[in-house]
C-alpha cells in the first residue's frame, strides 16, 4: 500500500525532531506543556496528513467514490484547540497559558506541514517559533514605553507571617512604586505613614495588625510594567489569599 516509504518514515521523524526543540524549550522553561506533549502532537499532526494523503488510496480506486483528503486535515485544526483550551486559566484575574496554547497552534502546524511534505516550511515555522519566543523578549526591554499603570490593589493574605515584607519586595522588583498604604482587618483600614513603611522594609517588621484573621492590604501602585504582571507575581506569594483591583487607569 502507498504511503508506507522510507520517505514517510522521514516525515515522521521530522516531525518528531521539530517539534520536540520546540517542546524542549518549554520544558526548561517548565511550562504545563512540556517535551512530551509538543512530540506528541508534531507527530500525531503529521500522520494525520499521511494518512489523509495515503489512508484512502484503495477506496478510491473506485471511480463512483470522490474524497476530500483535506477534511482529515482540517480536523487537525479543530481538535488542537481542545489541548489548547486545557492550559489555559485564570488565576486570580490572571490568565495563563495562552503563549503555551499558541505555542501548541504552532507545533500542530508543524507536523502538518511534515506530514505534506512541506519540509522546508516546517523547518522554517520552528525557526520563527524560536526568533518569537526567544528574542522578542529582548527586545521589549529596549522599546520606549510612553505609559505608566496606575492602580489600586487590594491583596488579601494570612496574618503573622511575614508576608507584607514579601508584598513590598515584590512591587519593588517589578519597579512599582507605592503609595497610599493602608492595612485593616474585617473591613476597618489604618493608614501607614510612609516613615514608619520605609523602617519597617529595611529591619524586616511586619506592619499588619495582629489578629487572627486574614489581613486586606490596600495600596495605589505607579509603574510602567502591565498591572498584570505584578497582579501574577503577588499571587504566587505563599499565604497570600487574593489579589484585586480596585482601580486601573494608565496615565501618558
Amino acid at each position: 500500500m502507498p504511503g508506507q516509504g522510507w520517505y514517510q518514515f522521514g516525515e515522521l521523524t521530522l516531525a518528531f525532531v521539530l517539534s520536540g526543540l520546540v517542546g524542549l524549550e518549554r520544558e526548561i522553561r517548565q511550562k504545563s506543556a512540556g517535551l512530551r506533549t509538543y512530540s506528541l502532537v508534531g507527530v500525531a499532526a503529521a500522520l494525520f496528513m499521511l494518512v489523509s494523503k495515503y489512508g484512502f488510496t484503495d477506496v478510491l480506486a473506485n471511480e463512483r467514490v470522490v474524497l476530500d483528503p483535506s477534511r482529515v486535515a482540517a480536523q487537525i485544526v479543530s481538535g488542537i484547540g481542545f489541548i489548547g483550551g486545557g492550559v489555559i486559566f485564570m488565576r486570580r484575574d490572571v490568565v495563563r497559558g495562552l503563549t503555551t496554547a499558541a505555542s501548541l497552534w504552532v507545533t500542530a502546524a508543524v507536523g502538518m506541514a511534515c506530514g505534506a511534505g512541506l519540509l522546508a516550511l516546517a523547518v522554517a515555522a520552528t525557526i520563527g517559533h524560536f526568533v518569537i519566543m526567544l528574542g522578542i523578549p529582548l527586545l521589549l526591554r529596549y522599546l520606549p514605553r510612553e505609559r505608566r499603570t496606575v492602580a489600586t490593589l487590594r491583596v488579601s493574605y494570612d496574618d503573622g507571617k511575614g508576608i507584607l515584607r514579601a508584598i513590598l519586595v515584590d512591587c519593588s522588583r517589578l519597579r512599582f512604586a507605592i503609595d497610599h498604604v493602608r492595612i485593616g482587618h474585617n473591613g476597618q483600614y489604618e493608614e501607614v505613614p510612609e516613615a514608619i513603611r520605609d523602617q519597617a522594609d529595611d529591619e524586616g517588621t511586619d506592619l499588619s495588625p495582629r489578629a487572627p484573621a486574614g489581613v486586606t492590604l490596600s495600596m495605589q501602585v505607579k509603574g510602567k510594567r502591565p498591572i498584570s504582571h505584578l497582579i501574577s507575581s503577588l499571587s504566587d506569594i505563599p499565604g497570600v489569599t487574593a489579589v484585586g483591583t480596585v482601580g486601573h487607569d494608565e496615565l501618558d
